[in-house]
């Protein structure tokens, strides 16, 4: 069109916001927590020289970070398959019984958005996809472990450290983990203010400021869980009579994987982060209009139009 126009702008922004995953045919509810990012972006605004309405596109890089978790409030039993014999050679399985588990995750990623949109007067909207690479994992897991003696001819043994049975021991584990490279649908929405120009001289371009505050969801269509082969829990096999008095053997040898390391966590974890965002917009030089033009000025003078002296620069 003879009448477009196309301005072009480089800016920072943040955004905050509630992360959450979401794992499908899993035992698991959604996870809960939070995330932010810092990153910078271009922008280009383009449309008729007049009209209120113009067209956006954006494209950036940031680091995103986060943390998240999941909560087990039911527990889980896992008994030793392999029959254990106590110093009376009375028959048992030696069972760990997990409760009140928690799996945190902290999460440092590399992200690139492309999104497109439209701007009315104070209103805009963008709506594209981010790309989300992850560099750092980290998984803290922490539970209350009760473990006890289930016996083939007596009633279940319980809180008897003698026999390594205790109740509501805590272990913790902290280990790296990893998330598959991730894809959002993103859709954000919102206002512009300030529109600042800074006057700087009749013949030199004029800056422009511009903020803007916005909601915003990201969803993501990929399979974040990378499935590493771990299972749940891996426990000592075989139980030490003789040397169980007063010990702790059987529980310190207790390892629990992160959920999002394991095979049997869910057929697939999306991602959800919903939350705000603020952005703050350079306007980059354009040409303007000059109120002496230097080089029509020394052509003029170097013909000798006017009846002045000629002049080289």
């Amino acid at each position: 069109m003879a009448n477009a126009k196309v301005n072009s702008y480089v800016g920072a922004y943040a955004n905050v916001g509630d992360w959450s995953l979401l794992p499908s045919q899993s035992k698991y509810s959604a996870s809960f927590g939070v995330a932010g990012g810092l990153g910078f972006l271009y922008e280009m605004q383009a449309g008729p020289t007049y009209s209120q309405t113009r067209f956006l596109l954006d494209v950036g890089v940031g680091v995103h970070g986060g943390w998240t978790s999941f909560n087990q409030s039911s527990s889980a039993k896992m008994p030793i398959e392999k029959i254990q014999h106590d110093l009376d050679g009375d028959e048992f399985y030696y069972v760990y019984e997990i409760k009140d588990r928690k799996d945190q995750y902290t999460n440092l990623a590399v992200q690139v958005p492309l999104m497109i949109g439209v701007q009315h007067k104070k209103f805009y909207m963008l709506a594209g996809a981010k790309v989300t690479a992850n560099v750092l994992t980290k998984a803290h897991t922490k539970a209350n472990v009760t473990t006890y003696g289930d016996y083939v001819q007596f009633d279940p043994h319980y809180n008897m450290p003698e026999y390594q049975f205790f109740n509501d021991l805590p272990i913790k584990k902290k280990a790296d983990a990893s998330l598959n490279l991730n894809v959002d649908v993103s859709l954000e929405v919102g206002g512009r203010f300030g529109l600042v120009t800074d006057a700087v001289g009749y013949d030199v371009p004029k800056r422009k400021i511009e903020y803007r505050l916005a909601g915003f969801v990201d969803y993501g269509l990929l399979d974040i869980h990378k499935d590493r082969g771990l299972s749940f829990f891996t426990a000592p096999d075989h139980y030490n009579a003789e040397e169980a008095y007063k010990t702790t053997t059987m529980v310190e040898g207790l390892e629990m994987n992160d959920l999002m390391s394991t095979s049997g966590f869910a057929a697939a974890v999306k991602n959800l982060v919903v939350g705000l965002k603020f952005t703050v917009l350079f306007q980059l030089p354009e040409p303007g209009k000059c109120v002496i033009c230097r080089d029509a000025y020394g052509s003029s003078v170097r013909s000798g139009r006017g009846g002045g002296m000629k002049y080289e620069e």
